[in-house]
């Protein structure tokens, strides 16, 4: 595959086609743990990683797939792949984990990854379907890192609070801004609003942008 073919996915994945922004799959992650930036990333990587290896996969034995059993083989490669995730997070990473609890074995029901696995990697070569895993992969990351970032600088007025999760060490509360936030943004109609907005503006630019091409 070209590297303009790479950069093509990937722009998809960011921004054009994102999995979170314009396909509105895997809300219910999305929606759940992004409280603060850093469970955001923590999800975010996971995914990213299933995704790319899972498209991978479906790629590289999409010949030998029967087409009446496709599904249940797709769920099963994505499966063992979080399974691996799991158990990399609980040996390496065992606080993260526990904040993010179910939501990271829940990632095999992530509709966006099934549907890659579809809709892409089973009717494309494994170059440009790990572009496509990259690119949706990390459009989803950035969007759950940009949300929780800005729930927890509005619900917790405070920024990488737990960072100790990724690095270790002592417990680190963050950066803070005031002594309280508002308590909405880190509640559940915290988190459909932040998507609101997210849905908002880049409605707003791709509008803006139209426009002026015109």
């Amino acid at each position: 595959m070209t590297s303009g073919g790479f950069f093509e996915r990937l722009q998809m994945g960011l921004w054009e086609d994102n999995p979170g922004l314009v396909q509105l799959l895997g809300l219910c992650p999305l929606l759940a743990v992004t409280t603060t930036l850093v469970n955001g990333l923590g999800l975010g990587v996971a995914t990213l990683v299933v995704l790319a290896c899972s498209n991978a996969l479906v790629s590289a034995t999409r010949r030998w797939i029967r087409q009446e059993i496709r599904i249940p083989i797709y769920v099963l490669i994505i499966a063992s792949l979080v399974t691996c995730i799991e158990l990399i997070f609980k040996a390496w990473f065992p606080a993260l984990d526990r904040s993010l609890g179910i939501f990271i074995p829940l990632i095999v029901t992530n509709c966006a990854i099934v549907a890659r696995a579809e809709i892409f990697a089973s009717r494309n070569p494994v170059g440009a379907s790990i572009a496509d895993g990259i690119g949706m992969g990390l459009g989803f990351a950035l969007l759950l890192m940009a949300i929780g970032a800005f729930r927890e600088l509005v619900g917790q007025a405070s920024i990488l609070s737990g960072f100790d999760m990724l690095i270790g060490g002592e417990p680190f509360a963050g950066f803070s801004f005031a002594d309280s936030g508002l308590l909405l943004a880190i509640l559940p109609p915290g988190a459909f609003f932040a998507l609101a907005l997210a849905v908002a503006l880049k409605n707003s630019l791709d509008h803006r942008r139209r426009r002026e091409r015109r």
